[in-house]
């Protein structure tokens, strides 16, 4: 009822916290600290593979992230929506799910959590195997890189975007549609593109190593790969930024708030306020 305390305030008054934008650090936190542990994860299997003269191998080394992923979003997707990746982030508030005011302190803490994660790796390991770095593979041109990443990112964000909606919210259990994904992705289409889908995966190892040779094609790529997944997403169902699951899932509290109780007058709430 417009006017009233909303229900979430009396249900759980510690989720006020992360509504309220004088809290943006913890959510900040959460994706450096996700993207570090999915870089160190994602990166560091090529690393060590190297270190350990093919123990892990390439189809461990696909897994492994993917695996990552599932942990990451089950154990704090609801504090930031487990981004972990600009695409997702761009996703979100092209589909007015995600306020964009938050899209570059997002982005600025995924790089971040990318960079410290390949520093970690290059003191302990030592810069071995370009410390994971995402390059099209032996015979595979620049442009032919990029139309996998499209193809690829494009695929993994209709997956987040579809499981984020309230027609086909499935809870946790959309941690494993995004890691199987990234799993299928890795396991079919490494050898092409590295199977990135991740403009921060795949700065960190280029900063580290001062080397952005091939950058571009992992920049141009997952965008390109967004806006065909936004476009599909508007032909599947529509216009974003009605359907509260999906801009709450986006924002850091998904399936433990029913829509109701996060609406104020048929408006979710945004910062502890209406937009």
């Amino acid at each position: 009822m417009l006017g009233s305390t909303p229900r979430v305030h009396r249900e759980a008054p510690w989720l006020l916290d992360f509504h309220d934008p004088t809290h943006e650090w913890r959510r900040l936190f959460s994706e450096l600290l996700g993207t570090f542990l999915l870089v160190v994860v994602a990166a560091g299997a090529v690393v060590v593979n190297a270190q350990s003269q093919g123990a892990v191998g390439r189809q461990a080394e696909v897994v492994a992230p993917a695996l990552m992923v599932m942990a990451i979003i089950l154990f704090m997707g609801k504090v930031s929506g487990a981004h972990l990746n600009p695409a997702v982030s761009l996703a979100f508030a092209l589909r007015r799910d995600f306020p964009w005011r938050r899209v570059p302190g997002y982005v600025i803490a995924q790089l971040l959590g990318a960079t410290l994660a390949c520093l970690f790796l290059s003191a302990v390991l030592g810069q071995l195997g370009l410390l994971g770095a995402t390059e099209p593979g032996a015979g595979i041109s620049g442009w032919q890189a990029t139309l996998f990443e499209a193809l690829l990112t494009m695929g993994l964000v209709s997956t987040i975007l579809g499981t984020a909606s309230g027609a086909q919210n499935v809870g946790a259990l959309s941690a494993l549609a995004v890691g199987g994904y990234i799993a299928l992705a890795g396991l079919w289409a490494s050898p092409i593109s590295g199977a990135s889908m991740n403009p921060a995966r795949s700065f960190g190892p280029d900063f580290v190593m001062h080397n952005f040779a091939n950058y571009e094609v992992y920049l141009v790529g997952p965008v390109l790969g967004v806006l065909l997944a936004v476009g599909a997403a508007y032909i599947l169902r529509g216009p974003g930024g009605k359907d509260p699951s999906a801009a709450l899932a986006a924002q850091g509290v998904d399936d433990g708030i029913t829509p109701s109780a996060a609406t104020q007058g048929g408006s979710v709430l945004v910062g502890g306020m209406k937009p």
